[in-house]
């Protein structure tokens, strides 16, 4: 159906164009955020609603996938389209439009309240995650919001922290999914942070909105505010901003749903109105003080989009938590649990019994407190996935359960008995085997004060291991934890949150009838202080003002730089079975080259294989980091299948950000390193650069 987007603006009134670019009350009561149309111009209403892990619709229940973490750590974009296109079905099962989906803020520091939400400390994984992601919703004629658009990296002092981060860091670290997202996956929404970026709201920011994302990158879609992150009203529309959400009162927004004396300290104060961009825009236009043609492109982009996805058309029907959802849940859960540490105990063999130990191992661990909560109409806890294997299962907490930050959907209070850490350890010390399940507490709103184990879990796993022929220990957290008993157990398996299908793919994985497919997207350093934002100026932040002084080098990067040696490197993850690498070979393409990694299956069942390709610039005149991730391919081989993986790498790969002049390539010799992971390499191959394209 052909629109004549412009023939529309032209019969709308200024107060119509204004009504379609700021948010109002849902009459149907499920979308976070609504534009209602304009009837005589058959606008239709455009619903958008909360989804990363899956769809909340104002309580309404959905499948509940595993946290974006897990899904990156899989290293699969085709599971990643996957998801894309079933977050779209149940989105359009709602007759919502937009999903807020996917987070690609880069993880700097391992505290970060919603850290389980975005991809990656890495620019290369998370935009090939994104990209995949997006590629999947907008299949189904559902829009993406890629977000929080810029520097988004902690949830303390959220609203008004500045990142003061230079050029350079925002080119080559923060900034390359977001432009994936548009030259890429042409994503239709971008959600604008609530941070500052060198002391300008991102609402207001003219420079990253209007410059780089709209004339640099070509952005045609619409520009969208964080709920209530909307600082200005003329400022604002000047600066590129093209929809502010949610345009009403908290109040309106979660009626009944939420106690507002409940919402955390760390909500935004109201505006004095409830939409900026409501009467006090209508009036910035009436005094001459803005030209009502900025308004009128913001309504074409709103409309184009809205015809790009089909919203003047037959709306698709969608489908909620079908078969194929429950298993893509349960896949994404097995792919991207990540295998840190094992001496043999896994995949568990002959065993009679198992005590499952842990103070929320009988529930699932559906996801992280705020906007990203899901009801799922199903969910299999640790205990439950275990209990209808062929074996004896007893269960105790050992101690409290963790207490879960839950925004939206709060569980009723249930009596818990009393636990002892001395019964955990009878139980262990009577069965074959002992499984530990522990985990953090994530949250939007606030980040997590260290990075150990709440209450007394880490005492918990040193008393089971101290008496259990076998301890294997399951992580659920949002990231990297202390481990101080590493070395008193035999396995620890990294789950993440790992959503509705919990204790199923759990039970895969023991019992060996999946592979541990994950590999880390985040550094597991030993403790905080080894990450860039050890101290307060840079995390965070000193007098609204955090610094990145660290530049580029983030995660990894930064772990190669300070020769710190971490607790498992980035990309790092075991295998059930073992491979074999052989001598790389690199030949010139068109975009420019290829590198061929023989790979052989040399143990005795099946396994999944992550070939990983790091670029050194070696050419640069600049500090470069000794590692970038410009690469990888991933494959699964049967006992003694051999293959051959074809890695590409484009010239633009070996680019870097000269403040002076720009984007330029390193041109002259470099390296290339193969490895399974950032410090596990198992090649190195010297390749030139030549000068040109």
């Amino acid at each position: 159906m052909g629109i004549d987007i412009d023939a529309i603006v032209d019969e709308l009134t200024l107060d119509e164009k204004i009504r379609c670019i700021h948010g109002a009350v849902d009459p149907a009561g499920k979308a976070t955020g609504y534009l209602p149309g304009v009837d005589h111009v058959d606008i239709p209403p455009l619903a958008l609603v909360d989804g990363p892990l899956g769809i909340r619709a104002n309580g309404e229940r959905a499948t509940a996938f595993p946290a974006s973490v897990a899904l990156a750590a899989s290293w699969r974009p085709p599971l990643a389209r996957r998801f894309g296109r079933a977050l779209a079905r149940e989105t359009a099962a709602y007759g919502q439009d937009v999903i807020l989906a996917p987070g690609v803020n880069i993880v700097r520091t391992p505290q970060g309240g919603r850290n389980f939400e975005y991809y990656s400390e890495d620019p290369h994984l998370t935009k090939r995650t994104a990209v995949a992601t997006i590629d999947g919703i907008e299949s189904e004629d559902v829009a993406a919001t890629v977000k929080h658009y810029v520097a988004n990296n902690q949830e303390t002092n959220r609203y008004e922290v500045s990142a003061e981060v230079s050029e350079r860091a925002l080119r080559e670290i923060y900034l390359p999914a977001f432009r994936a997202a548009v030259e890429e996956a042409d994503v239709t929404s971008v959600m604008t942070a609530y941070n500052r970026v060198n002391g300008i709201p991102m609402s207001d920011h003219e420079y990253l909105v209007s410059d780089v994302l709209k004339d640099e990158w070509g952005f045609d879609g619409f520009v969208v505010s964080d709920w209530w992150g909307t600082r200005s009203t003329v400022e604002a529309a000047r600066a590129g901003l093209d929809v502010e959400m949610p345009g009403i009162r908290v109040e309106e927004f979660v009626p009944g749903e939420v106690d507002v004396e409940d919402l955390p300290e760390a909500m935004p104060p109201l505006p004095d109105v409830p939409a900026l961009f409501g009467d006090p825009l209508r009036e910035a236009v009436e005094s001459g003080e803005l030209d009502e043609a900025v308004i009128d492109n913001k309504v074409k982009r709103v409309l184009r989009s809205m015809a790009s996805i089909g919203c003047f058309d037959e709306q698709p029907e969608g489908e909620l938590d079908t078969p194929a959802h429950r298993e893509l849940a349960r896949d994404i859960a097995t792919e991207g649990a990540v295998l840190l540490q094992n001496n043999g105990t896994l995949p568990l063999g002959d065993v009679d019994s198992l005590a499952v130990i842990g103070p929320n191992a009988d529930t699932a661990k559906l996801g992280g407190g705020g906007s990203s909560e899901v009801s799922p109409f199903v969910q299999t806890s640790p205990v439950e996935g275990l209990a209808v294997r062929d074996v004896n299962v007893t269960f105790e907490r050992g101690v409290p359960p963790v207490t879960e930050s839950r925004l939206f959907s709060n569980a009723a209070d249930e009596d818990v008995p009393e636990t002892s850490i001395d019964d955990a350890a009878d139980a262990a010390a009577e069965a074959d085997c002992a499984v530990v399940v522990v985990q953090d507490d994530a949250a939007e709103f606030e980040d997590r004060e260290d990075l150990t184990l709440l209450g007394q879990q880490d005492d918990l796993v040193e008393a089971v291991a101290e008496v259990a022929d076998r301890t294997i220990v399951v992580l659920r957290t949002s990231g990297p934890v202390t481990m101080p008993w590493l070395d008193l157990v035999d396995a620890v398996l990294e789950t993440w949150y790992a959503g509705q299908a919990d204790g199923e793919a759990l039970a895969d994985l023991l019992f060996g009838d999946a592979e541990p497919g994950g590999r880390l997207p985040i550094t597991f350093g030993c403790a905080a202080d080894d990450y860039p934002t050890s101290d307060d100026a840079a995390f965070p932040g000193v007098d609204d003002e955090a610094r990145y002084d660290e530049g580029i080098f983030v995660g990894y990067r930064y772990f190669d730089e300070h020769g710190i040696i971490p607790k498992f490197p980035f990309g790092h993850g075991l295998s059930y079975t073992s491979f074999a690498y052989g001598q790389p070979s690199v030949t010139r393409s068109e975009d420019g080259l290829a590198v061929a990694v023989p790979v052989e299956n040399t143990g005795d069942r099946h396994g999944k294989a992550v070939v990983q390709v790091y670029a050194q610039k070696t050419a640069a005149p600049l500090s470069t980091p000794e590692r970038e991730l410009v690469g990888f391919e991933v494959t699964s081989l049967d006992e003694g299948e051999q293959t051959s993986l074809t890695v590409s790498v484009n010239r633009s790969d070996f680019k870097y950000y000269d403040e002076g002049s720009g984007w330029k390539v390193a041109t002259g010799k470099n390296s290339l390193f193969v490895g399974r992971s950032s410090r596990d390499i198992v090649a190195k191959v010297n390749v030139s650069i030549a000068e040109g394209r």
